[in-house]
């Protein structure tokens, strides 16, 4: 019935008539990887490592500031609680956290759209948070929302990116309590690919939730997730009062969360692979397992965000093997829980879209793949340590993510991949160009970037001596001219405008 009503809600023959004659641009179904996961755990690490957390859990405990309903949750399901601090029976977390499921659809208003995020599933999504932005022409400076309108429509012109996002950087040009107004209603109306609920405070995320029941229909909503959101813990071992709000809201809405500890090892967690490990589970743990205290079967993402530190400026570093160990690390214990993994991004430390940002990048990337990653935030556009959103960078990363589609896909061994007749028709000293197996396959058989130059020299600096940076320029203001609006039902939009007007009237306007 919910699927009727929000298929019913038309809107008349024009709207139809403008949902047929509108460009619509490629998007590349999610990753459905056909290759191992990368393990760098024994079954004794897993196993330690699992022990340890809950002894963490158990011993020193967690903190609930601000959160009186949290902490008589925790009464109530047995945990131990004294003051802001909940010990966590041995145990119990675990057996909590049994009920989110393994998997789950998030629904776009393009049903072709629509995301599995769990399973052998990889689902991409774009940078998050940012407060400056960076393109060639006008360098760095604060976020307006002019450019997080860019960004979106980038996101829905870029082929293997499956996901709209949430805050791909932040406006700085609108009030603090009225821009997640701004930006979910730019998800909304310029995109039709799935996209995330504010969390910066508990009331943003219920107007995330009302917003939706505008654009899907209430009964749709109430029955399916349309929403992913990013909840990060504050470590170590702290859940704030806002962002459980937040959680909270989405997870009585049957709307999904993603449990995210922000690690910075040695400054927000040990030096140690292992020592990290331990306090990512612990936190994860606990986090999930108040999700489900919320509403049991919520769905929820165990996230983990790490990276380490330069122990000289204390600055955080990217694309490095100590972050990489514990990205693969926290990959085989998520799935040890059954339950869908967040991690990875195009993370760099870079002030530009340079070399170090496309070494750092790839590292994270790769990374992401081969752990066993479910949804990647951060997947484009993140520069100088996620202080900035990159326009260039943005196209450069969103390029590059079709080698982890295809790399994907693994090897094929059907009788075309093998190639027999080929190798019988060539023989020894001839050459494939010209054989009927290349003829056959050569459009499909190898992947081709829309960004990078593989001209000849003497090509390449007639046409300007263009470097990536430049070439990414042009494909952005390629990009943005081409870019056409989805359609959208006429009564949905002035639904949308309307919530809009009258949230952005109910206040006075706040900066802090």
């Amino acid at each position: 019935m919910a699927e009727t009503a929000r298929r019913g809600r038309g809107g008349g023959g024009a709207a139809r008539r403008a949902e047929r004659s509108a460009v619509s641009f490629e998007t590349a179904k999610f990753i459905e990887r056909n290759i191992p996961n990368y393990e760098v755990l024994t079954e004794e690490a897993l196993e330690l490592i699992e022990y340890n957390a809950e002894t963490v859990l158990e011993e020193i405990g967690v903190n609930f500031p601000d959160n009186p309903l949290a902490l008589q949750r925790w009464r109530d399901a047995g945990a131990d609680v004294t003051g802001e601090r909940v010990r966590i029976p041995r145990g119990l977390a675990r057996k909590l956290c049994a009920t989110a499921p393994s998997e789950y659809v998030q629904h776009a208003r393009n049903p072709e759209r629509n995301v599995v995020i769990g399973g052998r599933n990889l689902v991409l999504a774009p940078v998050y948070g940012p407060p400056f932005v960076r393109d060639a022409a006008g360098g760095r400076r604060y976020a307006t929302m002019a450019d997080f309108n860019k960004f979106v429509k980038l996101g829905y012109m870029s082929k293997w990116l499956h996901h709209s996002g949430g805050t791909v950087c932040e406006p700085t040009d609108i009030p603090v309590n009225k821009r997640h107004l701004d930006m979910l209603h730019a998800h909304m109306t310029l995109s039709d690919k799935p996209f995330m609920g504010s969390v910066t405070e508990p009331s943003r995320a219920q107007d995330s939730v009302d917003m939706c029941k505008i654009l899907f229909g209430e009964d749709f909503v109430q029955q399916n997730t349309v929403m992913t959101s990013l909840i990060n813990i504050n470590s170590p071992m702290t859940f704030d009062d806002v962002m459980m709000g937040a959680l909270d809201v989405y997870a009585q809405n049957n709307q999904a969360c993603i449990v995210s500890p922000f690690i910075v090892g040695g400054a927000m967690a040990p030096v140690s692979v292992a020592g990290t490990l331990t306090q990512v589970l612990a936190e994860g743990l606990a986090g999930i397992a108040y999700s489900q205290l919320c509403r049991a079967g919520a769905p929820v993402i165990m996230g983990a965000f790490v990276t380490s530190i330069d122990m000289n400026s204390g600055a955080p570093t990217f694309g490095t093997p100590e972050a990489a160990h514990i990205t693969y690390g926290v990959g085989q214990l998520a799935r040890r829980l059954n339950l869908p993994y967040r991690s990875a991004g195009s993370f760099c430390g870079s002030k530009l879209p340079d070399a170090q940002a496309a070494y750092e990048t790839a590292n994270s990337l790769n990374m992401g793949l081969l752990s066993g990653v479910n949804f990647m935030l951060h997947a484009c556009g993140w520069l100088e340590g996620g202080l900035v959103s990159s326009f260039e960078k943005f196209v450069m990363d969103a390029d590059q993510l079709g080698i982890l589609h295809h790399f994907a896909k693994g090897v094929q061994i059907d009788e075309n991949a093998q190639a027999m007749d080929a190798i019988r028709e060539v023989g020894p000293g001839g050459h494939f160009l010209g054989c009927a197996h290349t003829q056959g396959n050569f459009k499909s058989a190898f992947w081709k970037s829309d960004l990078l130059d593989y001209k000849p020299f003497e090509t390449w600096q007639d046409e300007g001596a263009r470097d990536t940076e430049a070439l990414a320029t042009r494909r952005v203001e390629k990009m943005l001219a081409d870019y056409q609006q989805p359609a959208m039902d006429p009564a949905i939009r002035e639904g949308l405008d309307a919530f809009v007007a009258q949230k952005k009237l109910a206040e006075p306007d706040s900066f802090m």
